[in-house]
C-alpha cells in the first residue's frame, strides 16, 4: 500500500450516487457479488441494510453493505452480528492492497457506528478462492459453517470484534 493512498470508509450519502452509477464490475466478478448500483436500490427498501463506500483519497475505490439481523439470522444465530455483503473493489483500484486495507478499517468502523455488535461475518463462494484469501488475511475465520447460494456452495467467514 502506497503511505500516500489514503483509505477511508464512509456511509453512502446520494451526493455520491453519480460515483456508483458509474462504478460496474465485469462479469466474472459480478458473478460472485452484486453490482454497486443494484445493491444500492436494494438498501433503500430495506433499513437494515447500511451501503458503506470505500475511498482512495477522494476517488470512490469500493463498496460494500452492512446488514442487520435479518440478513444474519439466514446464515447464523448471533443477534449481535452484522453480515457484510456486496463488497467489491472498484475493477479501476483493484491489485492495490485497497481490499486488504479497507477490511483493516472495518473493525473500527463497526465499532464506532454499531457498538453493540460483536462480530462480522460474510459468506464468500467456494469458488471465489481470491475473495477467501483476502478475507482470512484481514482475520476472518472459517468456522466450518456452510450454506447456498445463487451460485453454489459458499463459506460462512467470521470476525469476532473485540473491544
Amino acid at each position: 500500500m502506497n503511505p500516500q493512498n489514503l483509505i477511508r470508509l464512509e456511509f453512502y450519502r446520494p451526493a455520491y450516487k453519480q460515483q456508483i452509477e458509474t462504478y460496474v464490475l465485469p462479469e466474472e466478478q459480478a458473478q460472485f457479488t452484486a453490482q454497486p448500483l443494484d445493491a444500492l436500490a436494494v438498501c433503500e427498501q430495506d433499513a437494515e441494510r447500511f451501503p458503506v463506500l470505500i475511498f482512495s483519497n477522494d476517488s470512490l475505490a469500493g463498496f460494500f453493505v452492512l446488514h442487520g439481523w435479518g440478513g444474519v439470522q439466514q446464515y447464523y444465530d448471533n443477534e449481535k452480528a452484522l453480515l457484510l455483503r456486496a463488497y467489491s473493489v472498484n475493477p479501476s483500484f483493484q491489485g492495490k492492497g485497497i481490499a486488504q486495507e479497507s477490511l483493516k478499517l472495518l473493525p473500527e468502523f463497526v465499532k464506532i457506528h454499531f457498538p453493540e455488535k460483536n462480530e462480522i461475518m460474510l459468506c464468500v463462494n467456494y469458488h471465489n478462492t481470491q475473495a477467501q484469501h483476502v478475507y482470512k488475511k484481514s482475520g476472518f475465520q472459517d468456522r466450518g459453517l456452510r450454506a447456498m447460494g445463487r451460485k453454489g456452495e459458499m463459506f460462512i467467514f467470521h470476525l469476532r470484534l473485540s473491544y
